[in-house]
């Protein structure tokens, strides 16, 4: 069994060359199976909201929500870092607000970090909650509670001028105390410069094979999300077809009567 990993071996493994291997979770089932696997870090994303909620975005996802799959994915984590994503609202308002709900998933989640959307508009907020010695994971490029503000979910950073605010914002990020931050949906190149610029490990999705390591939501990678294929997304299995085949023969034999035989009947 390997043993336990901190923010500390996550940025060891920068420094060694050795590449982080992250994956959302939101129920014990998928957590427990990720952590025997080996994966390094398992993130509680508030993708919760489009993947298994249905919502159009994350934006409607609460702390209570957030709170109630952390713990589910608690019981299923022995060796991964477990990160939980503070959700839109939750650390926007004041440092306090936000401090205490940074605190509340750690103390009744059971997190042992937070990550937080924003650069340089959120650095303060970092800064806060670092001091009360809870990790933060930072998220710059697209951030998806910005939604409305990008217009939709477009590729950040293509031209100068913003490639070098998002690449002020990644270090205002580490300035502010984060172990690490994540790059979603901006040019490789820009990855690239950022992961250089930086001293703490950087984490893609949509974000080229510089970044030091990679994210994806595990519904996307098995085939689960049907809403959407983002082009960044690898199906490295494909299970849809596999449930909907088990749900049809479920049908049909209970329909048919095949199904429960004696073996699943008592006497």
């Amino acid at each position: 069994m390997q043993k336990k990993k901190t923010i500390l071996d996550i940025q060891k493994m920068r420094q060694a060359g050795e590449k982080i291997t992250v994956l959302t979770a939101y129920d014990y089932p998928f957590a427990s199976m990720m952590d025997g696997e080996g994966i390094d870090m398992i993130l509680v994303g508030d993708s919760v909201g489009t993947v298994v909620a249905g919502y159009d975005d994350t934006l409607p996802v609460t702390m209570d929500e957030m709170l109630y799959h952390c713990r589910a994915v608690r019981r299923g984590v022995r060796q991964a870092l477990l990160v939980v994503d503070m959700p839109f609202l939750s650390y926007q308002i004041d440092l306090t607000e936000a401090r205490r709900n940074a605190g509340r998933l750690v103390k009744e989640g059971g997190a042992e970090a937070v990550k937080l959307e924003g650069g340089s508009n959120v650095a303060d907020t970092i800064r806060a909650i670092v001091d009360m010695d809870v990790p933060v994971m930072g998220h710059v490029g697209l951030t998806p509670q910005s939604v409305h503000r990008m217009g939709g979910y477009k590729v950040q950073g293509k031209g100068r001028e913003q490639a070098d605010r998002l690449l002020a914002d990644a270090q205002a990020v580490e300035q502010a105390g984060a172990f690490s931050v994540v790059l979603e949906g901006i040019p490789a190149g820009l990855a690239r410069e950022i992961t250089a610029a930086v001293s703490i490990p950087t984490i893609g999705i949509g974000a080229g094979v510089d970044c030091d390591g990679q994210v994806l939501v595990i519904h996307d990678i098995l085939g689960l999300c049907e809403k959407y294929s983002p082009k960044f997304v690898k199906k490295f299995a494909d299970v849809s077809g596999t449930i909907r085949q088990g749900i049809r023969d479920y049908i049909d034999e209970v329909k048919s009567e095949q199904f429960p035989g004696s073996e699943h009947s008592f006497k």
